[in-house]
């Protein structure tokens, strides 16, 4: 389980974050910020006022490890390289009880360790990881200023006979959508630019091997850039299927269907490899996954 509750009894009045960073070792900073997330409960009551003082029944929700076992596939003083499966989440949403790459990111490296960017749950490959608050921040940087090559691989539907420049842009919470989460090709969105490299075309399935190369980072940008141009991806459950039928299927309405109409078990996009500089020193990444056979293994043609 991702997160625990933790209780304790304070008997003299005394400062919340004072409290809080005794019993839970942990910084100023932290105290205030799961306040913030409303965490803590005084005699069974949310604690809502973060600078004043607590006494009494203490309980605060905190996240404690739970670890799926995985290990990384490169590693440094700073910083280390995951190679995430598909169907795992980087980190819980809310309060689920489900284990995410991030109880093996603390479990193995603390609680200032996390992931410097993010996959969806249904994309597999390779995720950096920072070891500290430091490295965290010199990383993530080096994402915002677009200073880190990411190379995917995807099987699509149909054939993808020449490489596309794919330059459109993408808006979330589209009012006409009756989904939320989808991405839009839309005018008023922000500026997105995928490159996409045929690899292999199978003629049997009508299917392409296709390389994708993301120069921005927005939220499903290949999902969604890859379905604009008529090739989504296969195992697509939000970009593969008409609304009406993703809507069901997030609604869990039609789980025995979804292989059928989306021809996978999962979502067949995988981050093959990622390329930056970092303290001086080049860095390039390939994942080692056979990702062709697991694609292949795991289609209904």
């Amino acid at each position: 389980m991702a997160y625990v509750t933790k209780k304790f009894f304070q008997k003299e009045l005394k400062k919340t974050f004072k409290v809080l960073m005794d019993e839970l070792g942990i910084s100023i900073h932290e105290a205030q910020r799961t306040v913030d997330r409303k965490r803590v409960l005084v005699n069974g009551n949310v604690l809502e006022e973060k600078s004043g003082e607590i006494q009494g029944e203490i309980e605060v929700v905190v996240f404690q490890p739970n670890p799926l076992g995985l290990q990384p596939v490169f590693e440094t003083e700073d910083f280390a390289v995951f190679d995430k499966p598909s169907g795992i989440l980087i980190h819980p949403r809310k309060r689920e009880e489900i284990q995410t790459l991030n109880d093996d990111i603390k479990y193995l490296f603390g609680k200032d360790a996390n992931a410097a960017h993010r996959i969806d749950k249904g994309t597999s490959g390779l995720v950096l990881v920072s070891k500290d608050k430091k490295s965290e921040a010199e990383l993530k940087q080096l994402f915002e200023d677009k200073e880190v090559y990411k190379e995917y691989i995807a099987l699509v539907n149909g054939e993808v006979k020449e490489s596309l420049e794919i330059k459109e842009k993408l808006l979330t919470d589209l009012p006409e959508s009756k989904i939320r989460i989808k991405v839009h090709v839309h005018e008023s969105g922000k500026d997105s630019f995928t490159k996409i490299e045929p690899i292999e075309y199978d003629k049997k399935n009508n299917v392409t091997l296709v390389k994708a190369i993301p120069q921005t980072g927005r939220q499903h940008q290949i999902r969604a850039h890859l379905f604009h141009v008529e090739h989504f991806i296969i195992g697509d459950t939000l970009y593969g299927l008409d609304e009406e039928l993703a809507g069901d299927y997030l609604d869990g309405k039609i789980d025995e269907e979804v292989l059928n109409l989306t021809k996978s078990k999962r979502l067949l996009l995988h981050a093959n490899r990622i390329a930056f500089e970092y303290k001086d020193i080049k860095y390039d990444i390939v994942s080692k996954v056979d990702i062709k056979k697991e694609f292949y293994d795991n289609c209904k043609f």
